[in-house]
C-alpha cells in the first residue's frame, strides 16, 4: 500500500476527478468527470460516498452542468438549472449535505439574477470551490473539539468510513481519532467491517493504516462480546442526516452499536459537520431511508454469497434515537442534550 495520499475528489483543470473507492483498498484508480451526469452516475454507484464527500460532489456535478447550459438570459438559465439541481439531488436520498449543497449552489443563481449568465456560471464554479474548502476546514475544526472528549489510551471503535474519502479530506469521526492520536499516540482504533458493502475494512483501515494509526479489524457481529470484555473505551462514527432532536442517520447497524454501547455505558459520539443538520425534520422518523439492490446483500465482489433466488433487504441507513447520543461533535463545538436546544443554538451561530 502506497504511502501517498490521494484526495477522494479534486478538480484537475475543468474536470472533475474522484478516487473510485469501490476499487480500495486494492487499486488505486481515479475516475475523470466531465459532465454532470458522470458524476450523478459515480455517487449512485458509490465510486464517492460519505454525506460529505456527496455534498462537495453534487457541487462540483453542478458546476459542470452549468457550462453546458445554454441560454440567452438568465431565466432561461435559472429554468434549465432547476432541472439539473433536481438530477443532484435525486442522486441518493438519506443523506442531508447533498440536498444543503445544491440549495447552497442554487442560491447564488437566485441572490446573482440580474447577473450575465457567463457570470453566473463563474459564480457556481466558486461556490462548488467554497464548499469543498469549508468542508476540509469543518473537518479540522471537529477534530478540534472531538479530540477533547478522547479519554487517554483510549481504544476507539468507529464504524462505517467517516474519514477523509467521506469527505472533501481529513475526515469527520477519523478526523477526530487523528487528531486525538496527534495529541496521544497510546490512543488505538476498533473498526467494524460495516457490511454489506464493507466500508470499515476497505476504507477506514486503509485510511488508519496509511495514518499509522493502530487499528484492529473486527466483524460487525463482534461489538457486543468486544463490549463486554471491556475492550472498548468510547464510540465516534460519522452521520448522513441529523434531525432537530438529535436523532441521527448513519449506516445499517449504527443503532445496534448504540444500544450495545448504552448497555455497556459506553460513551457514544457522533461527528459530523452543521450541513448533515437537518432542521426541517423534528425527529428521525421522517428521516428517508435510502433501499439498495439486494444483490449487494446476496453477492460479494460479484460472487454469490446466498442461494440462487434467496430474498434479501438492503437498507443502506438506521436510525438512531437522540436518548443513545452522548454529544454530537461539529465544527462549532461538542452539542448535548437536550439536542433539541443545542442544535438550534449551533445552527445560529
Amino acid at each position: 500500500m502506497a504511502d501517498h495520499w490521494l484526495p477522494p475528489i479534486y478538480w484537475d483543470g475543468d474536470t472533475v476527478a474522484i478516487l473510485d473507492q469501490r476499487l480500495l483498498p486494492h487499486k488505486e484508480v481515479v475516475l475523470r468527470c466531465t459532465t454532470l451526469r458522470q458524476v450523478v452516475h459515480a455517487i449512485k454507484k458509490m465510486a464517492i460516498r460519505g454525506a460529505p464527500a456527496v455534498g462537495v460532489a453534487g457541487a462540483m456535478a453542478l458546476a459542470l452542468g452549468a457550462r453546458t447550459i445554454e441560454a440567452a438570459d438568465t431565466q432561461t438559465f435559472q429554468n434549465k438549472f432547476v432541472r439539473l439541481c433536481q438530477q443532484v439531488k435525486n442522486a441518493r436520498p438519506t443523506g442531508n449535505n447533498l440536498s444543503w449543497a445544491v440549495e447552497r449552489v442554487f442560491s447564488v443563481v437566485v441572490e446573482n439574477a440580474k447577473e450575465e449568465v457567463c457570470t453566473l456560471k463563474e459564480l457556481i464554479r466558486k461556490m462548488a470551490d467554497t464548499i469543498m474548502k469549508e468542508d476540509v476546514e469543518n473537518n479540522l475544526a471537529i477534530g478540534a473539539w472531538g479530540k477533547q472528549v478522547i479519554p487517554r489510551g483510549a481504544r476507539i471503535l468507529t464504524y462505517c468510513n467517516a474519514g477523509a474519502l467521506a469527505t472533501a479530506d481529513y475526515g469527520t469521526a477519523v478526523g477526530v481519532i487523528r487528531s486525538a492520536f496527534e495529541a496521544d499516540p497510546s490512543v488505538s482504533v476498533i473498526s467494524c467491517e460495516t457490511r454489506p458493502f464493507l466500508q470499515g475494512s476497505r476504507l477506514t483501515v486503509y485510511e488508519l493504516m496509511k495514518a499509522r494509526i493502530p487499528v484492529t479489524l473486527i466483524t460487525d457481529n463482534a461489538v457486543g462480546t468486544m463490549m463486554q470484555q471491556k475492550k472498548v473505551d468510547v464510540v465516534v462514527l460519522g452521520a448522513d442526516r441529523i434531525a432537530a432532536n438529535g436523532d441521527t442517520a448513519n449506516k445499517i447497524g449504527t443503532y445496534m452499536v448504540a444500544v450495545l454501547a448504552a448497555t455497556h455505558n459506553i460513551p457514544f459520539y457522533v461527528a459530523a459537520p452543521r450541513s448533515t443538520i437537518d432542521p426541517i425534520l423534528s425527529d428521525g422518523s421522517l428521516i428517508p431511508i435510502e433501499q439498495r439492490d439486494p444483490q449487494e446483500v446476496t453477492h460479494l465482489n460479484g460472487r454469490p454469497v446466498a442461494p440462487r433466488g434467496a430474498r434479501a433487504m438492503n437498507p443502506a441507513f438506521d436510525v438512531t434515537p437522540n436518548k443513545y447520543i452522548t454529544g454530537i461533535i461539529t465544527e462549532v463545538g461538542v452539542l448535548r442534550k437536550p439536542y433539541g436546544k443545542s442544535i438550534r443554538n449551533a445552527l445560529q451561530t
